[in-house]
């Protein structure tokens, strides 16, 4: 007998005893389970890959939407600071409008003071010559009711 026998009866108890403990099954059993297992992995995979597009869509239409929301801020706001000039530049004009009109009231009330201040003064003079000249023609009583009288005329055409 020679060692090829040996080898080939060694083989076949070892076969045998591989079928008699279901060792065949097991290690079918085993690459299922593992084949089982890459196949569940590379679905998760792909079901993560799916989650992470969706959020990625989700993420960049967020991005344009708040590009959008502060375009529509800086927007708004050059807006209300066009409407603030405006109106910082009416409420100007109006309150150097308003001053002019009181500058040019009180110059007319200076005119009209001063026009009746000079009325005043001549209306004195004329009072004062008037009662000279009357004074030195007419005597004394005589001429003092015309001066009372001659003032009650002027003061009565001022009023």
């Amino acid at each position: 007998m020679d060692n090829t026998f040996w080898a080939t009866v060694a083989l076949l108890i070892f076969v045998v005893v591989a079928i008699y403990f279901k060792v065949p099954g097991l290690i079918s059993k085993s690459l299922d389970e593992r084949s089982n297992n890459i196949r569940n992995e590379l679905e998760e995979a792909k079901r993560l890959r799916e989650e992470a597009k969706q959020l990625l869509a989700d993420f960049q239409q967020k991005r344009k939407q708040a590009e959008k929301d502060a375009a529509d801020i800086v927007a708004a706001a050059k807006r209300e600071a066009d409407m603030l000039l405006e109106e910082a530049h009416r409420k100007t004009e109006e309150y150097v409008t308003r001053r002019t009109a009181l500058a040019e009231q009180k110059i007319e009330q200076a005119e009209r003071e001063a026009v009746i201040e000079v009325r005043a003064s001549a209306v004195d003079i004329a009072v004062e010559a008037a009662r000279k000249l009357l004074a030195d023609k007419v005597d004394a009583k005589s001429g003092a009711a015309i001066f009372k009288s001659s003032l009650g005329e002027v003061k009565s055409r001022l009023n």
